[in-house]
C-alpha cells in the first residue's frame, strides 16, 4: 500500500509542480494584456479569458523591441531614454545596476554562467557545485594578488538565491557538464546526476 501511494506521489509530484510554474508564469506574461485598450481586451472580444494570450503578446513585444533597437534610428532612442533615465537619481542606480548584470547574462560573447565548476565551500573539504560569471575587475582586481575567478555558488533547491565569491583559479576545478545538467544536480540537491553518456556526449560536443 506504500510502495503504491509513493509510487502515484512520484508521478504526480513533479507533474504538479511542473503545470504550477507554468500557470505562474504565464500568468504573469498575460499581465501584457493591461496594455490594450479595453475595447481589445479578450474578454470584451470573445467574452472570457483566454489563457496564454498575454504571454505570445509579451513575445512579441520582446520581439519588435530587438528588431527595432537593431538599427541606427533605434540605438538613437535607446540612448535617449537612458539618458533621461540617466537624470533621475534613485531610478538611474537601479536600472543602470540591473542593466550591467543582464548585459553580462544575456551577451552572447560574455563569459557569464557559460561554465560549471567545482569548488571547495563553505570550508576546505566540502565541495560544491558553481557557475564561472567572470573574472574580478577594477580596484577589487588591483587589490588581489594573482588570478582569481567571479564565481556564483547557487542555493538548493532555490538557485535563484546564492552567494558571490571570488576564488584563486587554481583552487576551481572546472567540470565538463553542461550548465544546463548543472542546474539539475543542484535543484534536484544531487539526486539528478548527470548520466556517462551525457557526460560523453557533452566531451563530443567540447572536442569534436
Amino acid at each position: 500500500m506504500k510502495r503504491y501511494f509513493i509510487t502515484g506521489l512520484l508521478i504526480w509530484v513533479p507533474l504538479g509542480i511542473t503545470i504550477w510554474v507554468l500557470q505562474a508564469l504565464i500568468g504573469t506574461m498575460d499581465q501584457s494584456l493591461q496594455l490594450l485598450p479595453g475595447s481589445l481586451q479578450p474578454k470584451v472580444l470573445f467574452g472570457f479569458h483566454v489563457p496564454g494570450l498575454g504571454a505570445i503578446l509579451t513575445v512579441l513585444i520582446v520581439f519588435i523591441t530587438g528588431l527595432a533597437t537593431a538599427n541606427i534610428l533605434g540605438q538613437r532612442m535607446v540612448r535617449f531614454w537612458e539618458g533621461v533615465l540617466a537624470r533621475i537619481p534613485i531610478v538611474k542606480s537601479i536600472y543602470y545596476s540591473v542593466k550591467q548584470v543582464s548585459d553580462t547574462l544575456f551577451s552572447s560573447s560574455g563569459e557569464a554562467f557559460r561554465k560549471a565548476l567545482l569548488i571547495q565551500y563553505p570550508r576546505q573539504g566540502s565541495w560544491t557545485i558553481a557557475f564561472q560569471t567572470g573574472t574580478p575587475s577594477g580596484e577589487v582586481a588591483s587589490r588581489l594578488d594573482g588570478e582569481f575567478v567571479s564565481v556564483y555558488v547557487p542555493t538548493t533547491p532555490n538557485p535563484t538565491s546564492g552567494f558571490f565569491l571570488m576564488l584563486p583559479k587554481k583552487d576551481v576545478v572546472e567540470l565538463e557538464m553542461s550548465v544546463d545538467d548543472a542546474l539539475k544536480y543542484i535543484i534536484s540537491m544531487g539526486v539528478v546526476a548527470p548520466t556517462a553518456e551525457d557526460y560523453y556526449q557533452d566531451r563530443a560536443d567540447i572536442h569534436p
